[in-house]
Parts: C-alpha cells; sequence; structure tokens
C-alpha cells in the first residue's frame, strides 16, 4: 500500500493536494483518491454515501478548515475518482479501509468530521481503536434508504442483484441517476434552498454517477448492504462505548425517520449537539453555518 501525488490536471479537487492510496482488499488493488488542503492539525473529512458520493461535497467545508488544520477529505471506494470495480461492496470492505487509510496516512489521533452513512464505520473504528481524538457527525444516518422505506433483506437483495446484472442493471440504473429523478431526491430531502438546486448543479451529480462501475457500491447503498449497523440499539451501544468527545449537528428539516434516530442519539449523556437549517446535505448546502457550529469544540482543548 502507497500514496502516490496525483497531477492536478488529471484530477477535479477543491484546490487541494490530490493523491492516490493504493489499497489492496482480496487480492485486488484499490486506487483510493483523497485530497490535502491547509495545514495544521489533520483533520479527516468523510463524505456521505450515496449515489453522487463525492470528496467534493465537503470541498467549501474543507476550505472554511483549512486555515486551521490540514484537511483531508477523501473519495470511498465505489465511488468519486476512486476506483469502482465490481465488488460485492458490504460493511467490511469499508471498515478495513477507514482502519488501514487512517493507520497509513496519519501518525496521531486526528479529529474526523464525517457526513450521513459514514458515521456507524467512524463510531465502530472508535470503539476498536485510538484512532480519533475528537468526532463530529453531520446528520448522522445508520439505515440505507430502501430498508428505511420499510423494505425486507429478501427484496433489497433482489433490488440490488437486478442492478448489478449487465444489461438491465445498466438500465435501471441509467433511470434512477437521470437529472430529473437527481432534482427531484435533493428537492426532498438532501437540500432545503432549490435555488442552489440548479441545472448546473445537478449536471455536476449526474456526472458522478455516470462513471464506469458506478452503480455497483451506489445500489449497495440503497439496498441497505452498507449497513454497518442494523439495529438502533446497536448504534446507541457505540455511542455510550466511545471515550473521545463526540458532536452531532442535525438539519432541522431532517425526514421524520432520520431524524427520530438522531434525537434519539443526541439524547445520550455526553453527547453535545446543534440543530442547523438545512436537512441531509447539510454539509454540502451550508458550510459556512456548520463551521460556526463545530468551532468551538474543534478548537477547545477541552470537551
Amino acid at each position: 500500500m502507497s500514496t502516490n501525488v496525483l497531477s492536478t490536471f488529471a484530477a477535479i479537487g477543491f484546490g487541494g493536494v490530490v493523491q492516490e492510496y493504493l489499497w489492496n482488499w482480496e487480492n485486488q488493488q484499490l486506487r483510493v483518491v483523497y485530497e490535502t488542503l491547509g495545514k495544521g492539525s489533520p483533520l479527516l473529512l468523510l463524505p456521505a454515501f450515496s449515489s453522487v458520493s463525492t470528496r467534493l461535497e465537503m470541498g467549501e467545508l474543507a476550505k472554511l478548515l483549512a486555515p486551521h488544520f490540514q484537511v483531508v477529505a477523501i473519495d470511498w471506494p465505489g465511488f468519486g475518482e476512486s476506483s469502482r470495480p465490481s465488488l460485492n461492496y458490504r460493511p467490511e470492505i469499508y471498515q478495513q479501509f477507514l482502519e488501514d487509510f487512517v493507520k497509513a496516512v496519519f501518525i496521531t489521533p486526528i479529529t474526523v468530521v464525517a457526513a450521513g452513512h459514514a458515521a456507524s464505520y467512524v463510531l465502530q473504528l472508535a470503539v476498536k481503536s485510538a484512532a480519533f481524538s475528537k468526532i463530529v457527525l453531520l446528520a448522522p444516518t445508520w439505515r440505507g434508504p430502501l430498508p428505511t422505506m420499510g423494505a425486507s433483506q429478501q427484496i433489497a437483495g433482489i433490488v440490488r442483484g437486478l442492478v448489478r446484472s449487465p444489461i438491465l442493471g445498466q438500465a435501471l440504473y441509467k433511470l434512477n441517476t437521470a437529472p430529473s429523478l437527481l432534482s427531484f431526491m435533493y428537492r426532498r430531502h438532501v437540500f432545503t434552498d432549490v435555488a442552489k438546486i440548479t441545472p448546473n448543479f445537478i449536471e455536476k451529480k449526474w456526472q458522478t454517477t455516470q462513471q464506469p462501475g458506478a452503480r455497483f457500491a451506489s445500489a449497495a447503498f440503497v439496498t441497505g448492504n452498507l449497513d454497518a449497523i442494523h439495529a438502533q440499539s446497536d448504534f446507541l451501544k457505540l455511542v455510550q462505548s466511545l471515550t473521545v468527545p463526540l458532536m452531532v449537528v442535525i438539519g432541522e428539516s431532517s425526514p421524520p425517520k432520520s431524524r427520530e434516530e438522531m434525537n434519539a442519539l443526541i439524547a445520550l449523556p455526553g453527547v453535545k449537539s446543534v440543530v442547523i437549517p438545512g436537512s441531509l446535505g447539510l454539509h454540502e448546502e451550508y458550510p459556512e453555518v456548520v463551521l460556526e457550529a463545530v468551532q468551538d469544540f474543534l478548537f477547545s482543548s477541552e470537551n
């Protein structure tokens, strides 16, 4: 496993140094792209899992944090500019990747800011090892879209299999990532200010979904195959087992089921929390508000 600096012309980023981390999973080498900006104490930014997941959704927040931290933002395996092979994407892959990446890139415990579904993976690693010194969870979730809608594991598995199939799968995926549907989903539960959901914005999101092999990890997320936790009680137990400070940021317009889960989380003793404008994409829609909400927690030596 190694890291290499990529040409700034070969990758699209938010102004940092773009690098690749070569990571092996079951005798297959994956190229994982990450970007570093700023100087100071290291801070890891983990984007949410979604069909449009990319480190660029953390880009504006990264630029705001860069005067104070050395910010590292990743493209998860199977997403963004990272390799997208036709693996059976499941929690074990991301659990091992996150552990290996943190060990390879950082030499001391770090601050981590994680969005959406990345929350479970961060909490599991934090309980397992001394990887993190502080944790900020942005609109944390632990259950994928289809399970949240009530789909059984059997139905979710059938859908995942269909999307993974060569011809029918490509057609289904194309339908479900059409610009009109992406715009609908953003309006429904990702952004709250529809003026920000411009045709150019949706075009960039659509381009992310059209990369070769993009449907495999996306299908795994949507059908719940990236759910590292399968019960609210297990999610809460992870938080109760933490020995490092935790802060949770919630969007006031979050979908009802997700908001219920977040409310249960922040009701636990010792969990700092704040509610700000936005929904599940609050880190991309309102980066300045996010920074204002968490800066005291991040900059304080006592939490």
